[in-house]
């Protein structure tokens, strides 16, 4: 990995390390209890427009281990619902970001949305979970002076503190100064900051003013996850609060690669080379719908990041960003991130769902968040090499090939050598240069890790803890 504008470095994330230490609330009723009291309540949202100007003061934006993981799911934190990626990707799937609805707004203010529950001699695993969690999921409507768009959010505290991606708040880098207004599940309207943003991760953490009795999430082990278990999601896609769909886990530590709505300088650290099937890079992709059927070249991007992510067949749309993923029991698994569509690579028109959505697993997402609160930043692991695919036609295993190892990093001093393939990292197999990238950079600065890696034919597992990405 010698090119300075890719992926800054690989790393891994390992659950069983990220234990969850966010606030979690007190013991909450049982989810169906919650749900069969949970009163009915009228459904209403705004109108959206398509062409409407940024959102003022005040107004609302509508808008099981794994096989091979693709690397080559390329997914972009679209500024626009109209945001396309394109490029190269395998199999004709371009990615679009789970992201706000730039440029549809209006001016009502936010009306209060509740889960509705008309028969509570029938309520399902799904009604019981989302009437557990609406309280504990938010609106995001991020504006300036020439854009604005809205996300979801899931409160981690009493006094106001949530978490939603980074692309929300920066409107994919957009913006640095967001005007931030939070609608919370019962119709209350909150001022927000920008506490700290994590671009590496897409994780973002805000703090709503002058909020008390707030409903924090609980989160579970996304560690302890099965493939095929239930996951449900609740967010505000096109600026729809509170809406619920439901799927399951489709697969685990899948690896993606989105664009950076912040990415830090790549200069120096880990890198990763491109998979040179794709000749043109990965950033051939940046075609905008502004909102009015036009389409504008981005120039914020300038490099990408890798997620290891977790991937579900629930039904996640544009304006889902930030929004929680949810397990049976009514608990975040994961940060909704983004989405893929199959079709055609480029065009004007955006895509909606087709049953592959991400999101960013819960402890990792809880360990971001922590970090976040505390110290204004989180860390992320170094390997201290580059890398890149196994691409040789005599390759005998796939893996991360080393290119060359970084001198007093700490692949040097696990002992990696240029020319080893790294196969697995703690536990999670290796396909790529992506999956290594985004199971180093899942990790936090100085955590210990086991690395296996095979040089000439003979596999070999040692201890390896990781520097600190910056």
């Amino acid at each position: 990995m010698t090119d300075s504008t890719q992926d800054p470095e690989i790393s891994p994330e390992n659950p069983e390390s990220e234990a969850p230490t966010t606030e979690v609330p007190a013991a909450q009723p049982a989810a169906a209890e919650a749900a069969a009291t949970d009163a009915p309540a009228t459904e209403s949202f705004a109108t959206e427009s398509s062409e409407a100007p940024a959102t003022t003061a005040g107004a609302t934006t509508t808008s099981t281990t794994p096989a091979k993981r693709s690397s080559t799911v390329v997914i972009v934190a679209a500024l626009a619902v109209g945001a396309l990626v394109g490029g190269a990707a395998g199999g004709g799937i371009a990615a679009w970001a789970v992201s706000a609805n730039q440029g549809t707004t209006t001016a009502n203010a936010p009306v209060a949305q509740n889960i509705t529950v008309n028969d509570t001699d029938k309520v399902n695993v799904v009604s019981a979970v989302a009437a557990k969690a609406e309280p504990s999921v938010v609106t995001i409507s991020v504006s300036s002076s020439t854009a604005a768009g809205t996300g979801s959010g899931i409160i981690l505290s009493a006094d106001g503190y949530v978490l939603t991606n980074t692309h929300v708040v920066t409107l994919d880098g957009e913006i640095a100064d967001p005007k931030v207004k939070v609608t919370a599940s019962d119709g209350r309207i909150y001022d927000a900051k920008v506490v700290g943003t994590d671009p590496i991760v897409d994780l973002a953490v805000i703090k709503l003013t002058n909020a008390s009795g707030l409903t924090p999430a609980e989160f579970a082990n996304s560690s302890k996850l099965n493939v095929g278990q239930t996951a449900i999601a609740i967010g505000a896609p096109l600026g729809l609060s509170n809406t619920v769909t439901d799927g399951i886990v489709s697969a685990l530590n899948r690896s993606i690669t989105i664009a950076s709505s912040a990415a830090p300088d790549s200069s120096s650290g880990d890198s990763t080379t491109p998979n040179q099937n794709n000749q043109n890079g990965p950033f051939d992709f940046w075609n905008f719908d502004n909102g009015q059927g036009t389409q504008s070249q981005s120039t914020t991007a300038s490099a990408t990041i890798s997620l290891s992510v977790i991937q579900t067949d629930a039904a996640i749309n544009p304006g889902n960003s930030g929004g929680a993923l949810l397990d049976s029991d009514g608990k975040v698994i994961g940060v909704n991130v983004a989405i893929a569509s199959a079709g055609e690579t480029s065009g004007t028109s955006q895509s909606g769902s087709i049953g592959v959505g991400f999101a960013i697993p819960s402890n990792l997402a809880q360990r971001v968040a922590q970090e976040i609160i505390k110290d204004g930043k989180a860390t992320h692991g170094l390997l201290g090499a580059s890398v890149t695919d196994v691409a040789t036609a005599d390759a005998t295993v796939v893996g991360a090939l080393v290119k060359e190892v970084s001198a007093n990093g700490a692949a040097a001093q696990a002992g990696l050598q240029a020319g080893d393939v790294i196969t697995s990292f703690n536990g999670v197999p290796i396909t790529d240069s992506t999956d290594l990238t985004a199971q180093v950079r899942s990790l936090a600065a100085k955590a210990d890790s086991t690395l296996t890696y095979v040089r000439g034919g003979k596999s070999t597992t040692v201890d390896v803890t990781v520097g600190t990405l910056g």
